[in-house]
């Protein structure tokens, strides 16, 4: 099955971590949580745990997500987790290169116990976020 969606970012707010030792390279390394509303097949929202290594000046860099979700999915409610991530080429360029998608076995509930699978994640040029989740439920 697929359901796809548009989604907002509500909130982004980057967390002070102290890692020991910690190794300075070219790009920095940061944390943040997120929080993302749901429209279309896919409804609710998310809370996100988001680690990147990013280059704001040229668009360039990394990140690895890991997401709780609450909410529909195709019309069947619950919750479950999934993890992304990502590796973008630079500004001006639409392409994620290396993306991983995938849907946390054993994590759902609800209507959605038992849900497997992957899907994406794209940014139109226009701003817009859309998600797809191409998955079963058994």
């Amino acid at each position: 099955m697929r359901a796809t969606g548009t989604f907002t970012v509500k909130s982004f707010v980057p967390a002070d971590v102290v890692v020991p030792q910690e190794v300075t390279t070219a790009v920095p390394t940061g944390v943040a949580t997120i929080e993302k509303h749901f429209e279309g097949e896919i409804t609710g929202r998310s809370t996100t745990l988001f680690t990147a290594a990013y280059d704001q000046t040229s668009g360039i860099g990394t990140y690895v997500a890991m997401e709780s979700f609450e909410g529909t999915v195709g019309g069947r409610s619950g919750t479950f987790n999934f993890a992304h991530a990502a590796t973008t080429a630079g500004e001006g360029d639409t392409s994620r290169l290396g993306e991983y998608f995938t849907i946390v076995p054993a994590s759902s509930t609800g209507e959605l116990s038992g849900i497997t699978g992957g899907g994406g994640l794209a940014i139109d040029a226009d701003g817009t976020h859309r998600i797809w989740f191409e998955y079963e439920i058994g």
